[in-house]
């Protein structure tokens, strides 16, 4: 099914490239540091490298730029070596980008303050190798010029079709719809193993994979025309929900069965242009409600010997290619 992005699209978008060094902390291994051991000849062997501080004091950059990556994720879809971003976004992922960039460079002057002695503590908790480390030491000053963390802006002008050059930009936006269902779909299997495969019943707390999911759908409705039936229907799978309290029975079956679909990029793209064509996300729904509502519990489908066939399934699953998934998500 085509899902080829309008160039109009980049009227709403801008793009956004995500630079941060970090200091690694590691130097290659020279055959000096080995006082004259008989090694390998190059051909045969390479020597690999040696920490020269302690890599916990360097976690935490780790942490900020996965900070930093999620919440383009979380708002924008892969675009150009960066992602492309919501205009109508930009200033709040600007601010919280701006609030990364305060925590690493806090983050930089309290390791580089600190700098002399953590080399000093990995020399002595290494006794015996502490001629290796300290003949590769550094000083702050050079890590201090390998370490940074900035982004970039760009609006993208349409290209122009007669111009060659351009065809890369032109093709990297039609891809944009497939791309962004791709990623909607490995989210969907990431929550799929984490918070809802096998399970009888979940807490609230389940619910916030979805959550980001439909916040990106949201936010990148305008990228493809499918995009929005998709993104209401998980809103109004969070209406049907009770307001409180734990998830099971017939809703957490709505919300299996919901997870299957996202997972499934094909199943999902058909499913966005069926609602397109008329069916309404409350009806999916309430097909989904209607489908689950009166079977077994779990169990007692287990002790009765139950295996449940395509018929078995909802109706609005009947006809959309998700059997690779459903003998293992499970649902029953």
């Amino acid at each position: 099914m085509n899902t080829q992005t309008d160039i109009k699209v980049l009227d709403n978008i801008l793009a956004l490239h995500l630079e941060v060094n970090i200091w690694t902390a590691r130097k290659k291994l020279s055959p000096e540091d080995f006082d004259g051991a008989t090694l390998p000849p190059d051909d045969l062997a390479s020597l690999g490298s040696k920490r020269i501080c302690d890599p916990e004091d360097l976690r935490v950059f780790g942490t900020l730029k996965a900070r930093a990556v999620s919440l383009l994720d979380r708002n924008g879809v892969r675009f150009l070596g960066g992602w492309a971003i919501p205009e109508n976004q930009a200033d709040a992922i600007v601010t919280e980008l701006e609030q990364i960039l305060h925590d690493f460079n806090t983050a930089k002057e309290d390791f580089l303050a600190r700098y002399d002695e953590s080399v000093r503590e990995w020399i002595a908790k290494h006794p015996g190798w502490e001629q290796i480390i300290f003949d590769s030491t550094v000083s702050a000053d050079y890590v201090r010029s390998r370490m940074g963390f900035l982004w970039r802006l760009y609006r993208i002008v349409p290209p122009d079709p007669a111009d060659p050059v351009m065809v890369g930009i032109k093709d990297e936006v039609e891809g944009l719809g497939q791309t962004l269902f791709g990623e909607v779909s490995k989210a969907a299997t990431e929550a799929w193993h984490k918070c809802f495969a096998g399970k009888s019943e979940i807490t609230r707390k389940a619910l916030s994979p979805l959550r980001t999911i439909h916040q990106k759908l949201s936010g990148l409705s305008f990228v493809e025309p499918r995009v929005s039936p998709v993104a209401d229907l998980i809103h109004t799978a969070f209406e049907h929900l009770p307001k409180r309290g734990r998830i099971e029975g017939a809703n957490l079956l709505m919300l299996q069965g919901l997870v299957s679909l996202l997972r499934d990029t094909d199943g999902l793209i058909e499913h966005g242009q069926k609602i397109m064509d008329g069916t309404t996300s409350k009806d999916v729904l309430s097909l989904l409600v209607e489908g689950q509502g009166e079977m077994p519990e779990l169990d007692v489908q287990e002790e009765l010997g139950i295996v449940p066939t395509v018929d078995d399934l909802p109706p609005i699953f009947r006809d959309i290619p998700m059997q690779p998934v459903l003998p293992s998500c499970g649902l029953w």
